[in-house]
């Protein structure tokens, strides 16, 4: 049974460990490429595009895939909807595996936005000091924003146009609640943007922001494909892969 894994993040690499190793089973796991040193899944990988819906459909059928899991980001929506297109054309099943979004607790100030751009319109009235931890692919849209000072934490070195005022921390999560706390005390800011990625690699910072009284800006995911069953850990998804060994 031949499997692809649409990767790169923790769920990916963990269903990955689960299954690497499985008799009977031929797994590859496929990365974007977006990350210049990512952390790859054991067994075989892939990096890159597979060129639209159209491309993935003729790499399925030319490795003889049975099953695909869309393990990707939740804000990496397209290629999820270029999976569910190509394994409709390829007659192959797909599985989503989405790990479940953040829920505001009591004590938390947060603001909802539909975009990056929204969130920026947001900003000049809830804070100065900005700490934000979106990535560093959606940086234009804070490019106009004189007035705010930017704590940009990315895995990768951001590239313009991004905000004029701006120090860029280079790190990759899993973040602890401690150093989140320091963080945010001692770069002073006084409101955080981050968008509804979910998990709990990177959720301490909404632990010390909700302690600290700053106010979040989260930003909402993207659609996703319908009448894609979806579970949300990697074990479940492990067991749709073995059950139908």
């Amino acid at each position: 049974m031949r499997v692809l894994i649409l990767g790169g993040t923790t769920e990916a690499r963990h269903l990955a460990g689960l299954l690497h190793g499985t008799p009977g089973l031929d797994l590859t796991s496929s990365l974007a490429g977006r990350v210049a040193s990512p952390r790859l899944p054991p067994g075989e990988v892939r990096v890159g595009g597979f060129g639209g819906a159209e491309g993935l459909a003729a790499w399925l059928r030319e490795h003889q895939v049975d099953a695909v899991i869309d393990a990707t980001h939740p804000f990496a929506g397209t290629i999820s909807f270029h999976a569910a297109r190509a394994a409709a054309d390829a007659h192959v099943p797909l599985l989503a595996l989405r790990r479940p979004g953040w829920v505001p607790v009591a004590g938390d100030v947060w603001h909802d936005a539909g975009s990056l751009a929204e969130a920026a319109q947001l900003l000049p009235g809830l804070g100065e000091r900005v700490f934000l931890t979106t990535g560093r692919m959606g940086l234009a849209a804070f490019a106009g924003l004189a007035g705010q000072w930017f704590l940009v934490r990315s895995v990768d070195a951001p590239q313009p146009p991004h905000p004029p005022r701006m120090e860029v921390l280079l790190d990759r999560g899993p973040f602890t609640l401690d150093g989140e706390r320091e963080l945010l005390r001692r770069h002073r800011v006084d409101v955080l943007v981050t968008k509804d990625s979910g998990g709990a690699a990177t959720a301490p910072k909404l632990t010390a922001a909700r302690e600290a009284g700053v106010p979040v800006v989260v930003v909402r995911r993207p659609p996703v494909p319908e009448g894609v069953p979806e579970v949300a850990g990697p074990d479940e998804a492990a067991r749709w892969v073995t059950d139908r060994l």
